[in-house]
């Protein structure tokens, strides 16, 4: 089915059930997990590094390789979500999670084994959580809009970020804390755990389609069908791949998200040793305060999707998805380069707090608009967006280190700042109302 552009059952109620409201809370919970997933080597990278003798270069390194494997699987991982379903692909993805944590814990030390080997054993460990993470957006984006009305995605996948920083949020302080009490393979051991409740979840209550949902009631089958129209039949899948892969929105959306997602990926990869080694916080302290712009990114997830469903009610897709990632980007911008000079350390975290809101605010746009753009085929499509996002990661971690050790840290910042603004000026080029597939 291809997604039409208007919902006149937008505000309509609902009697009888809200199934795909619970369905989107358990996808919330996998979100927020999967950031614990990502962050917790870098919030326990101090202990890790002085345990297994690693450098700061190769502590570096073991860090980019997850950037590596979640950018170079985004497509394929897309794929496989389209081909699988969304309840087997996300069951999947989950447990590998947890089975990956695990085996980071259970790594031997320097009484076992050379230095080579313990760096490639986490090089090969954090690849493979790039790889099974890869899926998670373009499958969780695809199960938005098979179980979301007409135009209402923008929303759902903001409250997906929210978790997802939420994730991030608590990570630091939870994960320092853990590492302090326990060292940081007991860490991995416990963050290991939620992982088995969450893939048992997800398959016992979701389904890929609400039809298939025995406690959705007709009125919120109606609800979610509304607007719909019959899309063509699906290429053969060299000329899909094709189609993708030359498409004007899908590329200018994949490189805009590529200038946000820097700006991501300078908070990921170096928030902490920034808070420690610039700011001169202890581990603890900066832990705390780590969240803090998790927590406003969290505020800006929500409330961006929210403004990005009723901008594309009155105004359409193409304005309605702009407006707000323009301007989160913009002053975004402005808020990185005002934190790196700030002269307070509060007042530094205050203000990278409204950088990553801001930043934050823009992502049910991405999504609403690559939903649009994609229909039926919007895991594959956001797959190719998310390439885009996450190949700034592999040049934005090691790109930061090398800027802040050659030219100081308000030069680094400074690139994130130059990246959003330049991510802003592409979305007056991109056309949400353009679909992939024209309509039979």
């Amino acid at each position: 089915m291809r997604i039409a552009q208007s919902n006149p059952g937008h505000s309509a109620p609902i009697k009888g059930s809200n199934v795909r409201w619970r369905v989107l809370s358990i996808l919330i919970a996998i979100s927020f997990f999967s950031y614990v997933y990502r962050y917790n080597l870098s919030t326990s990278g101090i202990a890790v590094r002085d345990e297994l003798g690693l450098s700061d270069t190769e502590l570096g390194l073991v860090l980019t390789v997850f950037a590596w494997g979640y950018m170079i699987f985004q497509f394929p991982g897309g794929l496989f979500g389209q081909l699988l379903g969304s309840r087997k692909a996300m069951t999947i993805m989950v447990t590998a999670w947890g089975v990956i944590t695990l085996l980071t814990g259970l790594l031997p030390g320097q009484e076992a084994q050379s230095a080579a080997l313990i760096i490639g054993e986490l090089v090969v460990l954090r690849f493979l959580m790039g790889v099974f993470q890869a899926p998670l957006f373009p499958v969780l984006a695809a199960n938005v809009a098979d179980w979301f009305p007409v135009s209402r995605w923008a929303l759902p996948n903001g409250l997906s970020s929210v978790g997802a920083t939420l994730g991030a949020a608590a990570t630091p302080a939870a994960v320092a804390w853990l590492v302090v009490e326990f060292g940081w393979r007991a860490s991995f051991y416990l963050t290991a755990l939620p992982t088995v409740v969450l893939a048992a979840l997800w398959w016992w209550y979701a389904r890929d389609k609400p039809s298939e949902h025995s406690s959705v009631h007709p009125d919120e089958l109606a609800l979610i069908m509304a607007g719909r129209v019959r899309q063509p039949e699906q290429p053969p899948l060299g000329q899909l791949l094709k189609q993708l892969l030359k498409n004007r929105e899908v590329l200018l959306l994949a490189g805009s998200y590529f200038c946000m997602n820097w700006v991501w990926y300078i908070f990921f990869s170096w928030l902490m040793v920034y808070l420690v080694d610039v700011r001169g916080f202890d581990i603890i302290n900066a832990g705390i305060l780590a969240a803090a712009p998790w927590i406003a990114g969290s505020f800006g997830a929500g409330l961006g999707g929210e403004t990005c469903d009723r901008l594309c009610k009155r105004l359409g897709p193409r304005w309605g998805c702009r407006v707000p990632a323009i301007a989160g980007l913009c002053i975004s911008a402005v808020m990185l380069i005002s934190g790196a000079y700030a002269p307070d350390p509060y007042l530094a975290v205050a203000l990278l707090s409204a950088c990553y809101a801001c930043n934050q605010f823009t992502e049910g746009a991405y999504w609403q608009a690559t939903t649009f753009v994609g229909g039926r085929y919007t895991a594959a499509a956001s797959g190719v967006l998310n390439t885009g996002g996450n190949i700034a990661g592999v040049i934005a971690t090691p790109m930061t280190a090398v800027l802040f050790q050659h030219f100081g840290w308000i030069v680094a910042l400074s690139t994130g700042s130059l990246f959003a603004l330049i991510g802003a000026g592409i979305w007056l080029l991109i056309r949400a109302d353009n679909p992939m597939l024209a309509e039979t």
